[in-house]
């Protein structure tokens, strides 16, 4: 066997772990004991196993239950569990699949059968690390396109405003501007996207900053006014005052307030109405959100976004209903959501009765 693979046995009677190591000694595998389940928990990361052997009935936490904490994290939950068990209940057996379980074996141990199983265990996980390795490639190739895009991009952003500065006219002066106006939501995809890479990589520092949050808002939505204007809508803000700084990275809530006021300008038909809104998040204090500072909405009056929908339409490449001559990748209100989850807010969206939606953001 060329690569020797870990695997944590977890058992308060160590006879258990005895018979399981006489069963496998001869195949090579790294053999971890742990003797309770918070102990499994808490040396999980120093043994980094890559099957784990799981005794169902154990004292203070049972193996059900160790199964579930482990299969909630998202670093270990692709590690395969394989449930050790003197129980025959079908109930027991539903109970430890819904915890995450995805094996069972049944005591007293075979070896024929551990053996079996465990092979079949790392095989699968083989496969994910295959599958996984080979995301994470296509995500690193993708990410340093993008970020080679910028060169080239940033020269047709410049020259666009020194053409821009060079007096033209009529017809001319229509296609630098639109020239501009692409190369500039380009720019802001192109940024969304190296933002989004820092922050799944963990790498992403927020530079916190008190910050008045109408300011901040009232620019966001000025640069809106001639868009809006070319398609007859109307921008209307009802930004409070707070009577408290907010503590935020004003870079990165910009873009928030950017994506969100773009989507709506996007999405609603002519002679509509879109606001934004800045409040105390006084109508939405629960336990959840008694601790946050202020309340962010956007709404429109467009095609509104269905029930079904506003349960995944903040996931990553996830778009709203097609609509001719609009483009639609999925980014946008993905970012948002990293970006206002990292600052330990929330964001959701609901109906804009009679029409459209309201994309709230609690900070």
């Amino acid at each position: 066997m060329d690569e020797k693979y870990s695997v944590l046995v977890v058992d308060d009677e160590p006879h258990g772990f005895d018979v399981i190591e006489a069963h496998l000694y001869r195949e090579g595998y790294e053999l971890h004991y742990a003797a309770s389940g918070m102990e499994a928990l808490s040396s999980i990361d120093s043994f980094e196993p890559d099957v784990i052997l799981l005794d169902v009935m154990m004292p203070q936490m049972d193996g059900i239950e160790v199964c579930r904490l482990i299969k909630s994290d998202t670093y270990w939950k692709h590690i395969p569990i394989i449930m050790v068990t003197a129980l025959s209940s079908k109930e027991d057996l539903a109970r430890s699949l819904d915890a995450g379980a995805d094996d069972f074996l049944t005591k007293p141990v075979s070896g024929i059968e551990l053996r079996a199983r465990v092979r079949s265990m790392l095989r699968i996980k083989q496969q994910y690390d295959a599958l996984e390795a080979t995301l994470r490639l296509r995500e690193d190739l993708s990410n340093m396109i993008v970020h080679d895009l910028r060169n080239p991009l940033t020269s047709i952003l410049m020259s666009g405003s020194l053409l821009m500065d060079s007096g033209l006219k009529g017809k001319d002066l229509e296609r630098v501007e639109l020239i501009l106006s692409s190369g500039r939501q380009l720019n802001s995809m192109i940024n969304d996207l190296l933002i989004l890479a820092k922050m799944q990589s963990g790498k992403m520092i927020l530079n916190l900053a008190e910050v008045e949050l109408s300011d901040l808002a009232t620019k966001a939505l000025s640069q809106f006014s001639g868009v809006a204007a070319s398609k007859k809508l109307r921008l209307r803000s009802q930004l409070k005052k707070l009577d408290h700084p907010v503590s935020v990275d004003a870079n990165l809530l910009y873009r928030v307030l950017d994506n969100l006021l773009s989507n709506a300008i996007k999405f609603s038909p002519p002679d509509s109405t879109i606001t934004l809104e800045v409040d105390d998040p006084s109508d939405l204090v629960t336990d959840e959100t008694a601790s946050h500072q202020a309340t962010i909405r956007v709404a429109d009056e467009g095609i509104g976004v269905s029930e079904e929908l506003q349960q995944r339409i903040f996931d990553k490449y996830e778009v709203g209903s097609p609509i001719n001559s609009v483009p639609q990748f999925g980014l946008g209100l993905a970012f948002c959501k990293m970006v206002v989850e990292a600052h330990k807010g929330r964001i959701f969206v609901e109906e804009n009765k009679p029409n459209g939606s309201i994309f709230t953001v609690v900070l």
